[in-house]
């Protein structure tokens, strides 16, 4: 609620000021519930006004607005009675829920006067209401005794008049139908891509390139990367979708993260990547040259010299223009400001070669505007003394129809553009919201695209009301809501711009493809919202035993079962018919088995209860999946049922065979036994399949449970042994050979317990899938570094390992090779029923571990060509030299052809070149200065031409600078002079230097001598001088060409270069946001 005090006098000048809804909506709109403006007037009496009461709703965006009254008092000792007078929104949806829901809305609130002399009283609001404040407006709005007043004319009969005049954005949060109100549907917001669905929607309106989309050829396209697939899928759904569309498929097949979602990006650095990408994948196709055609302009650079026939010209594209509006009233403003040429003179005269320096004018001149053109409100802009970026609210206007014929350099008919769409942020330089007005057909309807909802606007709303500046001056509120890009079309192209598409324009394949996909996500969709009616049956028959050689029958994380899905209700009998059926099987011919877990962390087949009539849910015991073993007749034998299970008298067995010649595991059969069975009668089974003699000494165990087994005395009947379970596993071997690696079934599974498997990964590749080895976890690190060595094929001294992080599965500290503990010392948190693959990182070295472990580890950094710095992890023996170190580097490095091939090292230090170290110096000398935790060392090519310094040259250090000296930036940088060169001809040759920087930001940079704290300006009549940068002692001792190594340079004066730190490309949101990039194709 809002609190202010009573004043009369300011309140009655608001009685002036002009209404809520000034400009009206089509008069049939307004009659409907989903208006955007409606009015409300609601007689009180005030001797029934004893709490808080509400009038009859009014319906504004299809949402219940109501006056709310409530009895107040001022505050202080002198209280007295007041209204309080509120607007209130409180929707219901079907459910009974008023959550979730939000609306902006302005408001009038009035008392009318009765006595016919419009001395109406009235407060204006204006708030976003939600559920947790749906209400606001004065607690005290007027004082009682003066609406009491007769004379005042308020009052009549004891009864007063209420007004209310509201005006509301379209609702969030509730139902909204923007098809019906519109004919238009929006875009969901995934977390922060409203600036993405600002731009998309203009995109798609500029009908011309929405046809071209659809004809991009997109058969055979990966459905999860291809973003020409995507952008047509979002074209399709919003000409034929009724709700709003999804985009998440889009940003997927930009190769975008769920975090990319929630990072706001700039519109106009959005949209010439997106267009970009799609002028890519147009070319070669019928649509080639499709986005040139619409939106590529031509503009002429220039300097022409004033006093002398000469001038030099250069055109370029351009895809849209960015205006300065700093000091700008209006769009002609900023073209005239763009266009206005720059007079170089004085010191900054122009180089026009035969002709010398000469007095010129720079300047740009547009040659040809495109049919669509694209305007960039620069509202952004760098702030150099605050070092951030500031939003300007000022208010900047631009028209409906502009004529830009006046700035083309030779006009042949009239550029008059006409306002197709209006690209509005609200926020400041942190961030915000954006929406689009767009008028599709450019008939003076004008609608706001707001995420997901689209509702009809007004031209002062999409126009006026976006020019920026201070929004009520009456309520002191800073108006942050205001224009960022413009979109105008030429008014000779809009009928072919804005042309009509039909579904006919769709491409026939285009459609029955994402109909399709609608169905399919339909059906999807069915099938998650049944899920909880339904469950997963896994089978397998004991084709999936054979060729397993662990504990238990099978392994379910390897092997691939039959799986069904079943409802839960459904009995065991409509199961068994299913994988009957399935499996091409009489019912008779199949029994299921329910794998069950033992508390001996063993999982075997048990017989199902007798009663078939049971859910599937009951049976499984809430256990999901279910996992069954499905027992078949054999084949072979012409009967079609399987003999009956007599569960009081019979067991089912398991049988493996232990090969201990080969170390192998092998699954024979499962057999029925009666309590009065002789356990060595299984005997009879191996010796069949194995086809061993009946001479052939055997021996039987049991497999308990993992890492245990007992043998069994053969001769026993089964009534006689202690504890029989039907899923039992007995196992047989030969005793009368010795085994490979194992003389028994006991060792076989104890080794087997001690298992693990491994995942090696390349530690410098992040992409690296790996493999994976079985290894023991009593295995030494020189036994897996064998191991390891002979899957890479390479020696196991050559290698090092890494464990991963605790937190992060990226490669942590080395393993050091006289590791003395096992594999399983490593692994401590592994156990036998977690057996997921560890993790190792491995490194392929040049040289020995043992050798490597008895270097230093030297971080450095590689500056290339185009100046990113790459970070190089250099292993240097302490009695090496620079040389031998830089030896190293380039090993790591990628050096240019033309380049020199020469490096050298630098220490770094707050942005500025401490050390130069020459190449016969000892590694172990150069860190007596700093420590590595407070400096930087750096390795970078040496430039051609200081590859050969004469006996007069010399270099200099140079620093970058902003007001202050102790504010330095960027790389600092040695630099070659000649004794007496003057800073003009050194000023030059810097320029050249400097290929990212323009000429016009160059000739801004100021030239200081800096020494011991104190900065000298200098200009181009300085010459350089040995004297002023070398101190004599260090001439002494060497050459001059040789006088910058080895010496602690921060000493020493140094050439500065002052100018303002370049912002970044984009950093308006440069605390969370990264460049826009798509990575797919």
């Amino acid at each position: 609620m809002l609190d202010n005090d009573i004043d009369m006098d300011t309140d009655r000048k608001e009685q002036a000021e002009t209404p809520v809804g000034e400009e009206m909506m089509d008069a049939q709109d307004q009659d409907e519930p989903n208006k955007s403006f409606g009015s409300l007037m609601w007689t009180l009496d005030l001797s029934e006004f004893k709490e808080t009461v509400f009038s009859p709703p009014l319906y504004v965006r299809n949402l219940p607005w109501r006056v709310m009254c409530i009895p107040r008092s001022t505050s202080g000792a002198d209280r007295k009675p007041t209204l309080g007078f509120f607007l209130q929104c409180n929707p219901i949806d079907t459910q009974g829920n008023n959550n979730g829901w939000s609306c902006y809305a302005r408001a009038t609130l009035s008392i009318l006067s009765q006595d016919k002399s419009d001395n109406d009283f009235q407060r204006r609001i204006n708030h976003f209401f939600y559920a947790k404040e749906n209400d606001w407006g004065y607690s005290n709005f007027m004082l009682m005794e003066d609406i009491k007043d007769e004379s005042k004319g308020y009052i009549k009969d004891n009864k007063i008049n209420l007004k209310i005049d509201v005006s509301a954005d379209a609702p969030h949060g509730v139902h909204w139908d923007s098809k019906k109100y519109t004919g238009y549907v929006g875009l969901k917001n995934q977390g922060a891509t409203c600036y993405m669905n600002s731009v998309l929607q203009t995109l798609y309106f500029t009908s011309q390139l929405r046809k071209a989309v659809y004809k991009m050829p997109t058969e055979g396209d990966d459905v999860n990367k291809s973003v020409a697939l995507a952008l047509q899928r979002v074209f399709y759904e919003l000409q034929s979708s009724d709700c709003a569309v999804a985009t998440k498929k889009l940003t997927k097949s930009f190769g975008w993260e769920a975090l990319d979602s929630f990072m706001q990006h700039d519109v106009q650095e959005f949209c010439r990547v997106l267009l970009d990408h799609m002028d890519n994948k147009m070319k070669g196709t019928c649509v080639e040259g499709t986005i040139p055609n619409l939106l590529e302009g031509k503009i002429c650079s220039y300097i022409s010299c004033i006093n002398v026939d000469y001038e030099s010209k250069r055109s370029e594209s351009f895809f849209d223009i960015q205006l300065n509006i700093k000091g700008k009233s209006n769009v002609a403003d900023s073209f005239k400001d763009y266009i206005t040429p720059e007079v170089l003179e004085g010191d900054n005269k122009y180089d026009a070669g035969d002709y010398g320096l000469q007095d010129a004018k720079k300047g740009t001149k547009f040659q040809k505007f495109p049919p669509v053109l694209y305007l960039q409100l620069m509202r952004f802009q760098y702030d150099p003394l605050m070092d951030v970026n500031v939003k300007i609210n000022d208010r900047y206007e631009f028209p409906e129809t502009l004529d830009l014929t006046e700035f083309i350099e030779s006009p042949t008919t009239e550029e008059k553009f006409l306002l197709f769409a209006v690209l509005v942020h609200s926020g400041d330089n942190h961030g915000g919201h954006y929406v689009a007005y767009i008028s599709p057909k450019l008939d003076g309807k004008w609608f706001k695209f707001d995420d997901d909802v689209v509702s009809k606007s007004t031209r002062i709303e999409a126009i006026e009301n976006n020019f920026g500046g201070s929004e009520d001056e009456s309520l002191n509120i800073r108006h942050c809501t205001n224009a960022y890009m413009l979109v105008y079309i030429k008014e000779s192209k809009k009928g072919e711009v804005l042309m009509n598409i039909s579904d006919d324009d769709i491409p026939p394949n285009l459609t029955s493809f994402f109909e399709e996909e609608k169905k399919e996500e339909a059906q999807r969709r069915k099938e998650k919202q049944e899920a909880h009616l339904y469950m997963s049956v896994e089978a397998v028959t004991e084709d999936a035993f054979h060729g397993y050689q662990g504990n238990d029958l099978v392994n379910w994380n390897i092997t691939k079962p039959a799986v069904y899905r079943v409802k839960k209700a459904s009995s065991v009998r409509d199961l068994e018919e299913t994988v009957a059926q399935n499996m091409g099987y009489p019912v008779e011919g199949i029994r299921l088995w329910i794998f069950q877990s033992r508390a001996n962390c063993t999982t075997r087949p048990a017989p199902i209860e007798n009663d078939r009539d049971k859910t599937i849910w009951e049976v499984a015991e809430k256990e999901v999946p279910l996992k069954v073993f499905v027992e078949t007749i054999d084949q072979s034998v012409p009967s079609k049922a399987l003999p009956p299970f007599v569960k009081d008298d019979q067991n089912i067995i398991f049988v493996k065979y232990f090969d201990v010649t080969t170390d192998t595991m092998y699954y024979l059969s499962h057999v029925f036994f009666s309590s009065d069975c002789c356990i060595g009668d299984v005997f009879e089974i191996a010796r069949e399949k194995m086809g061993l003699a009946s001479s052939v000494p055997l021996s039987l165990y049991e497999e308990v449970h993992p890492g245990r087994t007992d043998e069994l005395t053969p001769t026993k009947l089964l009534a006689e042994m202690e504890e029989v379970f039907d899923g039992d596993i007995w196992v047989i071997q030969r005793t009368d050979v010795q085994g490979k690696l194992h003389n028994t079934v006991d060792d076989y599974f104890k080794d087997l317990n001690n298992r693990i498997t491994v995942h090696l990964c390349d530690k410098n590749n992040p992409a690296d899938p790996g493999f994976h080895l079985i290894l023991n976890q009593k295995n030494t690190y020189n036994e897996v570094a064998e191991i390891v060595a002979n899957c890479l094929d390479t020696e196991p001294q050559l290698l090092q390992f890494f464990k991963p992080q605790n937190h992060r599965d990226v490669a942590g500290y080395a393993i050091k090779s006289h590791f003395e503990g096992t594999l399983k010392d490593l692994f401590v948190t592994y156990t036998q029923r977690n057996k997921t693959a560890r993790k190792l990182y491995y490194l392929k070295l040049n040289i020995a571990i043992s050798e490597l472990e008895s270097k230093d580890h030297f971080r450095c950094t590689w500056v290339n060509k185009v100046k990113d710095e790459v970070l190089l992890n250099l292993y240097i023996s302490k009695q090496s030299t620079i040389a031998e170190l830089l030896d190293e580097a380039k090993k790591q490095i990628e050096l240019t052809p033309e380049g020199s091939g020469q490096l050298r090292l630098l220490e770094v230090y707050s942005y500025r070149i401490h050390r130069v170290f020459s190449n016969s110096l000892k590694y172990n000398h150069i860190q007596t200065g700093m420590t590595q935790q407070s400096t930087c060392y750096r390795v970078e090519e040496i430039p051609l031409e200081e590859t050969t310094l004469g006996p007069e040259d010399f270099l200099v250090p140079v620093a970058h600078f902003h007001q202050t000296i102790f504010q330095c930036f960027n790389h600092p940088f040695l630099f070659k002079v000649t004794e007496g060169e003057s800073l003009q001809s050194v000023r030059v040759r810097l320029m050249d230097r400097f290929k990212d920087v323009s000429e016009k930001e160059f000739e801004k940079y100021k030239f200081s001598l800096v020494s011991h704290g104190r900065m000298t300006a200098i200009g181009d009549e300085f010459t350089f001088n040995s004297s002023d940068f070398i101190n004599n002692i260090d001439t002494d001792s060497k050459p001059l060409n040789e006088a910058h190594l080895d010496v602690f340079l921060h000493s020493r004066p140094w050439l500065g270069l002052e100018h303002a730190i370049k912002p970044p490309k984009r950093s308006r949101y440069n605390y969370v946001e990264k460049p826009v990039k798509i990575h797919n194709q």
